[in-house]
């Protein structure tokens, strides 16, 4: 058990639902869930589309339970502590304090870059979201050195998004989760929707900056091949629940759950055939 004080996010008995006025899209989406995640560690979270896996990263990107906004998920139950702060009943002023500290980079987060904006603007905007008056050159720096840390030239900087190839956006999306220097970074299918070709960079990318500055990360994935490339720790969704977590070697080669047993008779036929 990782000492309380270490804990990045920690998750007991954490039941999600969804706004709906139909009893159908009203279940549980995540439900009775508990984890935990320590400072500088990677978590990768995976499981079928429907798992809950998205929901849970929304929940710990400080996305659920937003004001006003019927399509975020609501804890209806359970706790939820990111960076030592509760989540369930937190103030709109408490969240935004510590959302600073939490970058989330959303499904296909390259797709939604500002078409207005260049390259530089768009990684640095989130740091005008908290100071208006923060040094423009300073900010500069900041996207320059970020680009550079997702492998892509300086030169790019004045680009506009519709330049770039998807798994270029991408990796701008990355540099603009990571801007705020956060103490915790929330990836959701970071790959989706990239070139096979590209996707282990893209990984590498998340890993390597993850491994120079130390955050904690909760990658939510689908695919299981991918999850070697960043991590040892692994959570097993089904059906809203977690049904193994641990070092992926003890999830997968002594399963308790049939879900889990399925996913590493299929990881070790990619083995194989590798």
């Amino acid at each position: 058990m990782t000492d309380e004080a270490e804990q990045v996010v920690r998750a007991t008995d954490l039941s999600l639902r969804y706004h709906s006025s139909s009893q159908v899209t009203r279940a549980i989406a995540v439900d009775g869930v508990d984890l935990t995640l320590a400072s500088g560690e990677i978590l990768a979270v995976v499981g079928e589309t429907g798992s809950g896996k998205s929901t849970l990263g929304r929940a710990v990107a400080l996305r659920a339970d937003l004001p006003g906004d019927r399509r975020s998920p609501r804890i209806s139950g359970g706790g939820l502590r990111v960076l030592g702060e509760e989540v369930r009943g937190i103030s709109v002023r408490r969240r935004d304090r510590l959302g600073i500290r939490v970058g989330y980079l959303r499904q296909e987060a390259g797709q939604h870059l500002s078409p207005r904006l260049t390259v530089e603007e768009n990684i640095i905007e989130p740091i005008y979201l908290v100071d208006r008056r923060f040094d423009r050159m300073t900010a500069g720096e900041h996207a320059a050195t970020l680009l550079d840390a997702v492998r892509l030239p300086l030169s790019m900087l004045d680009d506009m998004p519709h330049e770039l190839s998807k798994g270029q956006r991408q990796r701008v999306a990355i540099a603009r989760s990571l801007v705020l220097e956060p103490a915790l970074l929330v990836a959701d299918d970071p790959t989706a929707g990239i070139d096979a070709t590209v996707r282990p960079q893209i990984l590498e990318v998340i890993a390597q900056l993850q491994e120079q500055r130390a955050f904690a990360a909760l990658v939510v994935t689908a695919d299981l091949a991918e999850v070697r490339r960043i991590t040892d720790r692994v959570a097993v969704m089904q059906q809203g629940r977690i049904v193994g977590i641990g070092a992926m070697d003890e999830v997968f080669d002594d399963p308790s759950h049939p879900y889990v047993r399925r996913l590493g008779e299929s990881l070790g036929a990619m083995r194989s055939a590798a």
